[in-house]
């Protein structure tokens, strides 16, 4: 758990969750697998279990003591929709986020199946953002899975972008963030897909946020799109 997460479009991240299994290609080099290992050996008492998917039942009432209002991605370090967190589990968190008003939380899945299973038991307040990671073409479908959910604010993050995605509807989308692989086997990102997914986002008026052209030194490459950042966030900030 951080209050100012180096992630550049949140503020904190809150990890009731750590540990994940791979299901598509953006899994392969799984930064918080590596970051995971890393605390592991560091002996970090929550990542004992390394990458191992692991419940943290002390870590639920965290973001009740934080007073000042923050930007809180949700299990940076997992997935809160796979399949081995409980339907219970997944509840309790969500009822800490409605007790919550003062934040405003972001959750991310690749497992779009299951959020528009439970989309109908979930108490989509206000302050809860969700969003699905689409690494290319062959995944747009988990934006059809969103689009049909109850949330207030829907976005994609379109990271580790690994191919052009020149097929994709932005009806009912309220933000889009798109970011390169990092790390030393990052595979690499051609900046005309980027464009065209800034370019969509443009016409079609919503949001867009660069986060990086990634690679084995992220910041090196930086962040510049077209001579600028590309800092856009939804209207409900």
């Amino acid at each position: 758990m951080a209050v100012g997460s180096s992630i550049e479009w949140t503020e904190a991240t809150w990890n009731p969750v750590t540990g994940c299994t791979k299901i598509s290609p953006g899994c392969k080099h799984c930064y918080a697998e590596r970051m995971a290992k890393r605390l592991k050996a560091m002996g970090q008492s929550n990542y004992t279990q390394g990458f191992n998917l692991t419940i943290h039942e002390h870590v639920l009432g965290y973001p009740l003591f934080w007073k000042k209002p923050l930007t809180i991605f949700v299990n940076s370090m997992s997935d809160l929709f796979h399949e081995q967190v409980s339907t219970d589990f997944l509840l309790r968190v969500f009822h800490v986020m409605t007790q919550t008003q003062r934040h405003r939380y972001q959750l991310l899945t690749k497992r779009s199946e299951r959020l528009l299973e439970l989309n109908s038991h979930l108490p989509w307040a206000s302050n809860i953002w969700m969003g699905v990671s689409v690494e290319n073409q062959d995944y747009t479908f988990r934006i059809d899975h969103l689009r049909h959910t109850s949330a207030h604010i829907k976005f994609l993050s379109l990271e580790p972008l690994l191919g052009p995605i020149n097929d994709f509807d932005l009806n009912g989308i309220d933000w889009v963030i798109v970011g390169g692989e990092s790390g030393p086997k990052a595979r690499p990102m051609d900046p005309s897909w980027v464009i065209d997914i800034r370019n969509r986002c443009r016409k079609a008026g919503v949001p867009f946020f660069f986060k990086q052209w990634g690679g084995a030194n992220k910041k090196k490459a930086g962040r510049m799109l077209d001579g600028r950042i590309w800092d856009e966030m939804p209207q409900a900030v």
